[in-house]
């Protein structure tokens, strides 16, 4: 039989997409010689892919409805009839509306989390017959959320104090942790997602020498619904911003880059939600830790000068 080469090409060569455009592009097969199919289809998938962390597995039985995957996208089209594709090179053309005309009647951003994951992709089948291997290639792209103008004046601003007299301890347990103090401020905790999280810390005694300070973003992933609910925090990244001790009163910017993928504006729906949070953590000489926890709202907006933010975040 002889061999069939193609890709999918999407006419937007950054693969984002907003609800409500054409995805429009191009198969294209190259052959070496004239080639035998019993037709060609490609097909639109977008879908939510839920899962429950092994630790929730069999508590309840509501979990097994909840978690099912919801369709988003899901429409195929007939790009040639049983035939044969021509020597050298062909094109099929193709375009898509991103609509979503059923429950939830929005198409969610793409995300690749760890219990959750958004995803959107092209799949092209060419079938053949039995003395030939059918084959198949997909293309992933990106949904994104239209950037929308905001009160830019807003100012979600926290000013935060760690101490020993701040930690979720008894009197008892607070007596073994050695003094010290760390003040701070984060810029914004409601934050587009284009932008960097923002902000400074001073420490400004301690007792024990620290060993290190680190910056951790955390996705919170709630699965489930009414009956029960499976809530897993996992890890992003983590930025060393202090590596061994440090003078006091020493003003410590902190600056993170958000991923593109594994970040997406906040969203909460009935079957499932995607939260974040940040973690300041201080790692002392001897390996005592302590934590200041903050919720993170992330949004995608307009600039201040009513533009639109570069879609490629």
């Amino acid at each position: 039989m002889t061999a069939i080469n193609f890709e999918i090409k999407l006419k937007r060569e950054n693969k984002i997409y907003f609800e409500g455009e054409i995805l429009s592009g191009c198969v294209q097969f190259n052959c070496p010689s004239e080639a035998k199919h019993d037709g060609v289809t490609l097909s639109l998938e977008g879908v939510v892919n839920l899962q429950l962390s092994t630790k929730n597995v069999g508590l309840f039985d509501a979990f097994y409805n909840s978690v099912k995957p919801i369709t988003l996208l899901n429409n195929t089209l007939e790009l040639a009839a049983p035939g044969k594709l021509a020597q050298g090179i062909s094109e099929f053309h193709f375009e898509f509306p991103l609509t979503c005309n059923k429950e939830p009647r929005i198409l969610y951003e793409t995300y690749h989390g760890v219990f959750i994951n958004i995803n959107y992709q092209l799949r092209c089948d060419v079938k053949r017959s039995f003395l030939a291997k059918s084959l198949q290639k997909t293309q992933q792209f990106c949904i994104q959320y239209k950037p929308t103008a905001t009160d830019l004046k807003k100012s979600s601003e926290v000013n935060f104090s760690v101490s020993p007299e701040t930690l979720q301890k008894t009197a008892k347990e607070r007596i073994s942790i050695p003094r010290f103090l760390v003040t701070g401020k984060l810029d914004n905790t409601e934050c587009c997602i284009t932008e960097p999280l923002t902000g400074h810390f001073i420490v400004q005694h301690t007792e024990a020498a620290i060993k290190s300070i680190e910056l951790q973003l955390v996705r919170v992933e709630t699965c489930g619904c009414a009956e029960g609910y499976s809530k897993d925090a996992t890890e992003i990244q983590t930025l060393q911003i202090v590596d061994g001790n440090i003078c006091p009163k020493l003003e410590i910017p902190i600056y993170m880059v958000l991923p593109r993928l594994f970040t997406c504006p906040t969203l909460i729906t009935k079957n499932f939600k995607i939260e974040f949070e940040l973690n300041l953590i201080v790692i002392f000489k001897d390996d005592y830790i302590v934590t200041e926890n903050f919720q993170i709202t992330f949004k995608r907006t307009a600039s201040p000068n009513g533009k639109l933010k570069n879609c490629g975040g």
